[in-house]
């Protein structure tokens, strides 16, 4: 049999798969849409934007996993997150690619973006829907990456993307993703608490503008209240393992936590002669909840006198915060 008669017997092959496999996809939306989970791609250019994506470049050709390819560039209407075609992908281009898959052409690489471990189309929706109908694991690929400083994952949710996002959002707004690139410590399990976060830090601006004479910018405000503030409470934690009773919260939530517990440890002992003592402290985080050490704070550690700098700023900044619930 020649190679054009192989051909057209694959061809009808790929006109059969195709209708099975738009079946398939019907079923498909309507078993997640029942879940209440999204059958759709993702669009590059949300993610893009969401991201803050700015910076690629070109890591060659690879074989990539089929099942890390997530979403397209500009296609990601026309199949579903399995690859699966819809009513608007073309029958005859889909069964030609079906074809030349099957028989000894095979497929030629696909172009694709690459942001942390997930894929976009770039270029050859109808080679990964095809090469996942014929079962493959992997495909060929020209990959071009988009770093991300925060993590990108194919299995993420909707929402996870959209709490990344919000993170994102934060970290570009203060300056922290130039100036502080190690700060993954300020994610926060409720991405709708950013702005208490930016708050804290507007009133650390008006802080140091007070103490310098003169205006600070928010990029400088952040990287202080980052150095001075929020990271010794962070290393007292990391030091004293707080965090390890807390497997669901976020080194940022706790943080949240003492901005305004500490109001109220200040309000306490507003009317006591002498400041309160390590024990006073120590039962009152206890009473609001917090496993602390016995151990904790004890007065020959080193970070103690940080630690005191700082809680009197976030003490300083709670006075000033509206009150808030974390």
């Amino acid at each position: 049999m020649s190679e054009d008669q192989s051909f057209q017997l694959y061809l009808v092959d790929g006109i059969n798969k195709y209708h099975n496999a738009r079946s398939r996809a019907f079923w498909h939306d309507i078993f997640h849409l029942l879940r209440g989970k999204s059958a759709e791609l993702l669009s590059f250019d949300e993610i893009r934007a969401k991201l803050h994506l700015r910076e690629e470049s070109y890591r060659g050709l690879h074989d990539i996993p089929l099942d890390h390819i997530k979403g397209s560039v500009g296609r990601y209407r026309d199949f579903n997150r399995s690859f699966l075609p819809r009513r608007s992908v073309d029958q005859d281009r889909w069964s030609r690619v079906y074809a030349m898959a099957s028989g000894q052409r095979g497929l030629p690489p696909i172009e694709v973006y690459q942001v942390g471990d997930v894929y976009f189309v770039r270029d050859g929706n109808h080679r990964v829907s095809v090469a996942r109908e014929l079962g493959a694991k992997t495909i060929q690929a020209h990959v071009t990456e988009l770093s991300t400083p925060v993590p990108f994952h194919a299995d993420m949710t909707d929402r996870d993307i959209d709490d990344i996002a919000a993170y994102s959002a934060f970290r570009d707004e203060t300056g922290l993703a130039t100036t502080r690139i190690h700060h993954q410590s300020l994610r926060l399990s409720d991405a709708s608490r950013y702005p208490d976060l930016l708050g804290l830090i507007e009133i650390h601006r008006g802080f140091l503008g007070r103490v310098r004479g003169t205006p600070v910018s928010l990029e400088t405000a952040a990287a202080d209240w980052y150095d001075n503030v929020y990271r010794p409470v962070v290393t007292v934690m990391r030091k004293y393992h707080i965090m390890d009773e807390y497997p669901d919260r976020t080194e940022a939530d706790l943080f949240l936590w003492m901005v305004r517990n500490l109001a109220d440890l200040r309000e306490q002992f507003e009317d006591v002669p002498t400041a309160p003592t390590r024990d006073n402290v120590i039962d009152f985080l206890r009473e609001r909840g917090l496993n602390v050490p016995d151990n904790f704070l004890a007065e020959n550690d080193p970070e103690v006198e940080t630690l005191r700098f700082a809680a009197n700023v976030i003490a300083d900044a709670a006075s000033s915060e509206p009150g808030s619930d974390s």
